[in-house]
This record gives structure tokens, C-alpha cells and sequence, in this order.
């Protein structure tokens, strides 16, 4: 479409139809980012687009299309963050992206949970493998952000992940994923003995106290040191299978595991899957960016179950941080 501008001898006149050198509207671009953020390849948003424009855009243009969304992700890298969370998960997820040559690299993401239950993904970064070095860089940009204080991180006990915890958050408590620690008991013991293991093992954290969480420990090695005695070893020699009990019992269940990252990347592998690779790391950390802000827009109002309840609880728990720092 050819628009006719008229002369203006003091510049003054600023036309309302289509912004100064803008050659799409900002409904085709909404459209556009919107199918990426579901991960539609830009071959099939070109085809889609040209079915209801009438318009042939090719994927290169869609790609560029995209890029708007690099503001965001900047905006996001850089905003401060609350002084304090009452935990903060760790867990990594691996997606396809091309280096010259396509392979799947460790997507690191850390969501947190602050006092009045909301939650957000506070931080990401990018590697070929998941290492306790990589997780000490990320940890170092979050306190570098504004966070000053954290009861409690979450992982999946990556070895060297407490200590680069603790190197930069020294007052943290840290809690081993139950879930991740029984999967792997499952890998070590026999078929025929997996289904009982298991059971066993899910009573330490479904007692009702600490005592009888760690009486439920003590059970389990009884009964398993002679079939097993380095799955038992493992276990005995794990000091934080029951850091969860020191805290509110409104919220055990929230903090016994990762099951909320669990669920979050395989929602971000949901998307993934139709793109099979990704072209640079810049488009993929455009598409986490946009499924970050969504789960924060989604949750920054949401208290998460049993927050509520413990908010005094936890409140207290901040206080004595500050008091033993005293």
C-alpha cells in the first residue's frame, strides 16, 4: 500500500494510520510472537500468515518479526529482584539448539517462592553441560539483583551444588529432591524389589513430625543394608533428605521435591518439540523469555498452597536469620 505523506514546512504534521517507516501493524506482530511462544516453526507461521493475510511473508521476515521480543528479554536479564524468597528451586532442562552443529544444552532456570506465596522465574542462563560451576554464576547473578536472603533452595543434588550455595548464600538451608533421590534408588535396586523400595521410602516424607520422618529413614536402612548396602550408604551419608521438616508443615509438600519445576519444563518442552532445533542461542532465549514472563504474569497474583497459612511462620524464620547475623 503506497501512502501519500503531505509536505509539512515546519515538520509538524505526524500521520495516525501507520507509525513513521513501520512496514507490518502491531496486530500482525502480536500474531506472530504469539504463535512462537507456542512453538510454531517459522516455515509454518509464514504459511498460516499468508492463509489469513493474504500476504507472503518468508520465515526469515517472521524471524525478524521476533526479534522485538529481544527488548524483553533484556528487561528481564536486568530487573532487580525482591530482597527475599522464602525458596528458590533449581533444575535444568536440556533443549536442541545449533552451534554449527545441532545439540541438546542444559537450559539452567531458578524459580522462586516468595513469603506471600506468589511465584517467578528469577533467573535462566545457557550451557553445553549442567555443572555446580555454572549454577555458582547464576547464584552470584541473583544476589548481584537484589536478593539478599533465601530460607531454603531446592535442586535435584548435583554434586558440588551445596557448596556453591552455600559459597554465596551462606545462610540458606538446602533440601535434596525426594522425588529425584527415589528414581534413583529405583535404577539401583531389582525389578522385583522396586515397587517395595519405593513404598518404603515415600514414608519419610509423608510422616507427620521430623521424629517420625527420620524414624521412617532409620526403617528403610534396616530393612534394605543387606540387599543393598550402598543404596543404603547413599542415603545415610545424604544430610539434607530431611531439611523440609524445619520448616512450616503447611508447606512440606511443596518443598519436599522439584515438582514444580518438573511441571513447568515439560510445558517448555511441550513447545520445543515442534521446533526441533532452535537456529542461535539469541531465538532461543527469545521463546524462554516469553514462556518466562507468561508464568510470571500468570502467577505474581497466585499464592501457592499452603503460603498463606505459614506466612507468620516464615516471617519469623526471616527474623531469626537477621538476629544470628547480628
Amino acid at each position: 500500500m503506497n501512502i501519500q505523506v503531505p509536505r509539512d514546512r515546519k515538520g509538524d504534521f505526524k500521520q495516525q494510520t501507520v507509525a513513521p517507516y513501520k512496514r507490518s501493524n502491531d496486530t500482525l506482530e502480536a500474531t506472530v510472537i504469539h504463535l512462537f511462544k507456542k512453538g510454531i516453526t517459522m516455515a509454518e507461521i509464514s504459511s498460516l500468515i499468508e492463509k489469513m493475510y493474504g500476504h507472503h511473508y518468508t520465515p526469515q521476515t517472521i524471524s525478524n518479526m521476533t526479534k522485538a521480543v529481544s527488548e524483553t528479554v533484556e528487561a528481564f536479564n536486568h530487573r532487580t529482584l525482591h530482597q527475599r524468597y522464602v525458596c528458590v528451586y533449581l533444575d535444568a532442562t536440556y533443549i536442541a539448539v545449533r552451534r554449527d552443529t545441532v545439540s541438546k544444552e542444559a537450559v539452567y532456570i531458578a524459580v522462586g517462592i516468595r513469603e506471600d506465596g506468589s511465584k517467578e522465574v528469577l533467573a535462566y542462563t545457557i550451557a553445553p553441560t549442567e555443572s555446580s560451576y555454572n549454577w555458582h554464576e547464576l547464584l552470584e547473578e541473583l544476589k548481584e539483583r537484589g536478593i539478599e536472603d533465601v530460607l531454603l533452595f531446592i535442586s535435584d543434588g548435583l554434586k558440588g551444588m551445596v557448596d556453591a550455595i552455600q559459597t554465596v548464600f551462606p545462610k540458606a538451608k538446602y533440601q535434596t529432591c525426594l522425588v529425584h533421590v527415589a528414581r534413583n534408588l529405583s535404577h539401583k535396586v531389582r525389578v522385583e524389589d522396586r515397587q517395595a523400595v519405593c513404598d518404603d521410602f515415600k514414608k519419610i516424607h509423608q510422616a507427620v513430625s521430623r521424629e517420625d520422618g527420620q524414624k521412617a529413614l532409620d526403617t528403610f536402612c534396616e530393612t534394605w543394608k543387606k540387599a543393598y548396602p550402598k543404596v543404603v550408604k547413599s542415603l545415610t551419608e545424604n544430610a539434607y533428605l530431611l531439611t523440609f521438616y524445619s520448616f512450616p508443615k503447611d508447606i512440606w509438600r511443596s518443598i519436599y521435591s522439584t515438582n514444580l519445576m518438573e511441571s513447568f519444563n515439560k510445558q517448555i518442552k511441550k513447545y520445543t518439540k515442534r521446533k526441533e532445533q532452535f537456529p542461535n542461542e539469541e531465538s532461543l532465549e527469545r521463546f524462554l523469555v516469553t514462556q518466562f514472563e507468561d508464568y510470571n504474569q500468570r502467577f505474581a497474583t497466585r499464592c501457592h498452597i499452603g503460603f498463606n497459612k505459614a506466612r507468620a511462620a516464615l516471617a519469623e524464620m526471616f527474623e531469626k536469620i537477621h538476629e544470628s547475623a547480628e
